[in-house]
């Protein structure tokens, strides 16, 4: 019972952590690719409509290879790239002027710097239960 309960919580804790990701990606970044390729390059971002095409395959390979908990640890990897790269162009508070920004900016670089110890952890542990890697590691070798 313990086991079903620990593989439960833990891929709705996948869900959870890799739904930011998702979401922004098709709510978002997919149905707006030119707008936001062009607030990209506002940011200073080289090559923006490139660099979004290579985030969105970031986003949605990570976010799903974490979710089914599939080779998650490079999902992570992709996700991580994704997080520093991000928080360097668009929440870069000590660039910003205007002092009632600075205290949001903090906020996203820092909720930014926690995703990335999350995606550290699942790079150094794993899916863990409930994932697809331990299903196919439990299988027997025909």
């Amino acid at each position: 019972m313990l086991a079903y309960v620990n593989a439960t919580v833990n891929v709705f804790a996948r869900l959870l952590l890799v739904l930011i990701f998702l979401m922004s990606t098709v709510g978002n970044k997919i149905p707006n690719y030119s707008q936001v390729a062009k607030y990209m390059g506002s940011e200073g971002v080289p090559a923006p409509e490139i660099l979004l095409a290579g985030a969105i395959v970031f986003l949605i390979a990570g976010g799903v290879t974490i979710l089914v908990g599939f080779q998650a640890r490079i999902g992570a990897a992709l996700l991580l790239i994704f997080l520093i790269l991000a928080t360097y162009y668009f929440h870069d508070f000590w660039n910003v002027k205007d002092p009632a920004l600075v205290q949001g900016e903090i906020i996203s670089f820092m909720k930014n710097l926690s995703l990335c110890g999350a995606m550290l952890f699942v790079m150094v542990n794993g899916s863990g239960p409930g994932s697809l890697d331990q299903v196919l590691k439990s299988k027997p070798a025909n």
